[in-house]
């Protein structure tokens, strides 16, 4: 199959949220999207995103990321998504999208690269790992919702 790796445009937005509740749904949490076509225009400079196109038009997956500061090495770059529609996995689509977000982070000079993967993704930890990823399990997310946000007092 012919596809060609390109950065997303504001019409991808609704192929690109359905494609993030697929991955929702993928990791056995789909109730937790709350993100909205309407919300990412809203939020668009705040991330960057790269689409796998098919010959058909079709969007077949997407690495989704932004900017970050890590107070260690400085200028970084986040992949917070990667994520390939089932029916176009094993085609290369995973690699070329991992490649077009490093393309980005040599070009704009980042000390690192930081993505998180679920310990049960057999597949994709094996395909970081042969890009030569170092895998840490040593850290623990954690994280506040927007309620918790707003909710949050040091007493």
């Amino acid at each position: 199959m012919n596809y060609s790796i390109r950065p997303a445009v504001e019409t991808d937005f609704p192929a690109i949220l359905a494609i993030i509740k697929a991955l929702a749904l993928f990791e056995n949490a789909p109730d937790k999207v709350t993100n909205s076509v309407e919300q990412m225009m809203e939020e668009k400079d705040c991330f960057r995103c790269f689409v796998a196109e098919t010959e058909q038009k079709k969007i077949a997956g997407i690495s989704l990321y932004f900017f970050a500061y890590y107070t260690w090495v400085g200028k970084s770059l986040y992949l917070d998504d990667l994520y390939v529609l089932e029916e176009y996995r094993r085609q290369g689509i995973a690699a070329a999208l991992l490649q077009a977000v490093f393309d980005v982070a040599r070009e704009v000079n980042c000390k690192r690269v930081r993505w998180q993967v679920l310990n049960w993704n057999v597949n994709a930890i094996q395909l970081y790992e042969k890009c030569g990823a170092t895998i840490d399990n040593e850290w623990s997310n954690c994280d506040f919702d927007r309620q918790g946000i707003v909710e949050f007092r040091l007493e």
